[in-house]
């Protein structure tokens, strides 16, 4: 199943170029059920679009969620993808606030690896 004009590893390197990396995921995707690639795709495009809220805010929103569900890898791939859309130093660092805030220190803990990417 193809949107538009994308198919397969089209569509794979078009959401890569938007994130500024391939989550293996995608690739995944692409060998499993392209239709469910596409969802994946219509999603991700809705995160990565400013509209009433900024494609940055949304990703830091996106970043939080996934620290709230401890998922160590997922942190590292929106952190990645924060820092491809220009979200800075100083905004992850208040997310951090919000994270620890709302969601304690494992999920702060969750973050390890992502936070490196700071440096």
């Amino acid at each position: 199943m193809c949107t538009g004009d994308k198919c397969g590893k089209e569509l794979v390197g078009d959401m890569s170029d938007k994130l500024g990396f391939t989550p293996e995921i995608l690739n995944v995707l692409h060998d499993l059920d392209s239709e469910f690639l596409n969802k994946y795709n219509m999603c991700n495009h809705r995160l990565l679009k400013d509209g009433a809220l900024s494609a940055k805010t949304k990703i830091l929103m996106a970043l939080a969620v996934v620290a709230s569900k401890q998922c160590d890898k997922c942190v590292v791939a929106q952190m990645r993808s924060a820092l491809n859309n220009g979200v800075t130093k100083e905004e992850v660092m208040e997310a951090m606030d919000v994270i620890f805030i709302t969601s304690g220190a494992p999920a702060v803990a969750a973050c390890k690896d992502a936070l490196k990417l700071l440096k």
